[in-house]
């Protein structure tokens, strides 16, 4: 009996021992929570966020914040497994397979400058969407710089060349990916013309274009933006990465730009990623932003369309979160609360639900 006891003893320590030493090991989940927020029209450590030079700028009142996600996980930092557990029970943090995201051998330094790539794309899009609801002229050229493997296997490198000049897709005159990717997206799987300037030449392509496991429909091309605008705008923001803020800081330039206040006094928040033509793309994370938003007594929300789904349910009580399929209908909508046009706001399509 003695020494069954001991066994019994030592075999449940031994599990103890290595439950215990199981929670101190790394988990394979990437863990988003809400993040702070960032006023594009008020001041950085003394500084205006934004500063538009070469042309008329306005004092401006109330604000109109971009907000951010913490993303904590490999190659970043480390999630243990009690981290992972408490995350999976919070309403405001969201668990993802870190492969889904970074693929492997993805390093910390990698992500670093993907973002502040993301983030600087982001704000010279911005200027463009701004400009483009300013209706002030600027110029663009989208140059083809390589393909995706599928587009070499469709045989699309066979059809377009480096260097050549996207003018149009389907007929309608492309200013950005996002329209780009919208043409695409309506060709649904069968081959998009795009009309491209080659050696000074306009050339007729039927790209192929494909579908990929997100449902999404691809032509496989990787372009380069060059802008020549006739005002800049300088964005000080550090330590935010990524292309979601780029709605936010259109609006902030654009209220920057106007003589009548955009907001009224109002306190916005929002995301959104902008084309030049002012298309606002989805992003990730909403759950989040909306949740760090009204931690900080935001009472308006601009979110992208696309994303509204994913706020089903998950809608925090005192926010109003409106979905924007571009500037000027998120300009339009900033202006009709500032107005108290009741009217026109109970015309909006809802965007997500309460979990009330």
């Amino acid at each position: 009996m003695s020494l069954r006891r001991t066994v019994q003893i030592s075999s449940g320590v031994g599990a103890l021992v290595t439950g215990l030493a199981a929670l101190t090991l790394p988990s394979s989940y990437l863990l988003e929570s809400p993040g702070p927020i960032f006023d594009t029209l008020g001041e950085v450590e003394d500084w205006p966020v934004i500063t538009v030079s070469g042309a008329e700028s306005y004092e401006t009142e109330g604000s109109l914040a971009l907000t951010t996600v913490y993303v904590n996980g490999a190659p970043t930092s480390t999630v243990r497994v009690p981290d992972a557990m408490a995350g999976w029970v919070s309403a405001s943090v969201d668990l993802t397979p870190q492969e889904l995201v970074y693929p492997s051998g993805t390093t910390a330094e990698e992500v670093q400058q993907r973002n502040t790539a993301a983030m600087a794309s982001s704000q010279e899009l911005a200027l463009a969407a701004a400009l483009d609801h300013l209706g002030t002229d600027y110029a663009v050229e989208l140059s083809v710089m390589d393909f995706t493997e599928e587009a070499v296997e469709a045989g699309t490198d066979q059809l377009l060349t480096p260097g050549d000049v996207v003018l149009a897709a389907q007929g309608e005159t492309v200013t950005g990916l996002e329209g780009l990717r919208q043409a695409v997206n309506d060709a649904a799987g069968e081959p998009v013309e795009l009309t491209v300037v080659r050696d000074g030449d306009h050339v007729e392509i039927a790209a192929p274009t494909y579908q990929d496991a997100d449902g999404e429909y691809y032509v496989g091309i990787l372009l380069a933006s060059e802008f020549d605008f006739p005002v800049e705008a300088d964005i000080r923001l550090q330590d935010v990465g990524g292309p979601s803020a780029g709605l936010m800081f259109s609006l902030g330039i654009i209220d920057t730009m106007t003589d009548d206040s955009l907001t009224g006094g109002q306190d916005w928040a929002g995301t959104g990623t902008v084309d030049p033509d002012g298309t606002v793309g989805a992003i990730g994370g909403i759950a989040q932003k909306v949740v760090g938003a009204r931690d900080e007594g935001v009472e308006h929300f601009l979110a992208p369309r696309q994303n509204c789904g994913e706020l089903e349910g998950r809608l925090p009580s005192g926010l109003d979160v409106y979905g924007v399929e571009d500037v000027d209908q998120a300009a339009e909508i900033v202006e009709a609360v500032r107005d108290g046009d009741e009217d026109f706001l109970t015309g909006l399509e809802p965007c997500g639900r309460s979990a009330d």
